[in-house]
């Protein structure tokens, strides 16, 4: 009956350890989404921006590689 116990308390510490692992792991990629998304609207607004001011401005010559 002891061994028992002391085999349910080995598997309920591993089992407590990998729940905080996942847990980590989960917060590090909430993280990783929220950098991601703010980059994201960071660059569509640049491209917002770049689209409305570039229009006026762009010379297809400009664009044009050099060794042409």
């Amino acid at each position: 009956m002891e061994d028992r116990i002391i085999n349910l308390e080995s598997k309920l510490c591993l089992a407590e350890d990998l729940l905080e692992e996942l847990n980590r792991t989960v917060w590090r990629q909430q993280e990783q989404l929220d950098h991601l998304q703010a980059q994201l609207r960071l660059l569509y607004q640049q491209m917002q921006g770049g689209a409305e001011g570039s229009a006026e401005k762009r010379d297809l010559r400009e664009e044009i590689p050099p060794h042409y």
